[in-house]
């Protein structure tokens, strides 16, 4: 195994890393600054991040004995010969994470759901931990086993009469204002327009009514 080690992470020269998707704070003892470089344990992570194709979080990595017994780490674990990763979950899927993890040669895993990261280190094989619950999908199901025709919901239907009954009031006031300047002779009908163009206006406002409810039902049971 070919490792190198280096007080502070920052010693470490530019020519000596090689892992272009991780950096060597990333990599050190977060307790201490300390740096083991164990190289078979970064090629198997930077293979895994290339495989993925999206950004590995590294929660954890190379331990100092004395930071590891700080967090309380197993004895031997590991993190203490920097051939162990702790990667966070929140934009992987733990499945597809842990299958890509085993065929790039990782051999230990341990899984803290609770906690949202898994645990990889390169052996020798085992588990431990619950694993992760299976994600939902990002679509959810079509809770009315037959969509509703659009042209048949109430929500067309309420906004259909409130358009319908708008332009009817507006035609009818055009109408009793050209009655009333030009046709002298039938001004008695004035009045009854009048009347209809308010009947008119009750028939936009009773579907302006239907189609507000229409929608709140509607959002009620998730058909919007």
């Amino acid at each position: 195994m070919t490792t190198t080690f280096y007080d502070h992470w920052r010693d470490a020269p530019e020519s000596a890393w090689r892992w272009t998707n991780f950096s060597p704070a990333e990599i050190a003892c977060r307790g201490t600054g300390k740096l083991l470089i164990n190289e078979p344990a970064l090629e198997k992570l930077q293979t895994l991040r290339d495989r993925l194709g999206k950004p590995l979080i590294v929660r954890s990595a190379y331990r100092s004995p004395e930071h590891n017994r700080a967090v309380g780490g197993a004895t031997r674990s590991k993190h203490m010969d920097g051939a162990a990763f702790d990667i966070a979950m929140s934009n992987h899927d733990p499945v597809a994470f842990e299958a890509a993890a085993r065929e790039v040669g990782f051999l230990g895993f341990g899984f803290y759901p609770r906690s949202g990261f898994m645990h990889v280190d390169l052996g020798p094989a085992r588990q431990w931990g619950e694993r992760f619950p299976i994600r939902a999908t990002s679509f959810a199901e079509d809770a009315s086993p037959v969509r509703e025709i659009l042209a048949d919901s109430r929500t067309m239907k309420g906004g259909g009469a409130a358009g319908v009954a708008t332009l009817g009031a507006a035609g009818v006031e055009v109408a009793q204002s050209v009655l009333a300047e030009t046709q002298s002779a039938v001004l008695p009908l004035v009045p009854y327009l009048d009347t209809l163009r308010w009947v008119f206006i009750a028939l936009a406002l009773i579907g302006i009514a239907v189609t507000i409810y229409a929608r709140l039902d509607d959002w009620r049971r998730g058909q919007r």
